[in-house]
């Protein structure tokens, strides 16, 4: 896939992504809160209850909720194509999760997240994020 626009802005819009499952695997919601826009959007269509959640601060209050269920996960996120034009940019990203919920089953997940970023005072966040299911299975 295709990766355009300033390498500056490519390389600080991947590092937000990775920091995203860097912040999931440590379970840091301060972190994993400030990568997102104030006026962000996360939708899970395929998660009954946030299909659509809009706003930083309701979007960290679901996600803090969510984690309750899985006390053990580690989340990679994969950015596979990025196209920059100057403030806001578009790409996908592919997440490789294994989890375990709160009776210890283990689960992997596999996702594909269609993402806008937004620029804001010099720093790169997620104005949305739009995630698909792509497998839940076994570990």
């Amino acid at each position: 896939m295709a990766f355009t626009g300033p390498l500056e802005d490519r390389v600080a819009i991947n590092e937000l992504v990775v920091s995203y499952g860097d912040a999931v695997c440590r379970r840091d919601a301060d972190a994993w809160g400030s990568l997102w826009a104030e006026d962000g959007v996360w939708r899970l269509p395929e998660v009954p209850g946030m299909e659509e959640i809009s706003g930083r601060a309701a979007i960290l209050a679901a996600w803090i909720e969510g984690m309750k269920a899985f006390p053990f996960q580690v989340n990679r996120q994969t950015l596979s194509n990025l196209t920059v034009t100057g403030d806001t940019a578009y790409g996908d990203t592919y997440t490789s999760e294994v989890v375990k919920d709160t009776e210890g089953k283990p689960a992997h997940w596999h996702n594909l997240y269609k993402d806008e970023y937004v620029k804001r005072n010099g720093a790169w966040l997620f104005k949305s994020r739009t995630l698909s299911i792509l497998y839940i299975g076994a570990a």
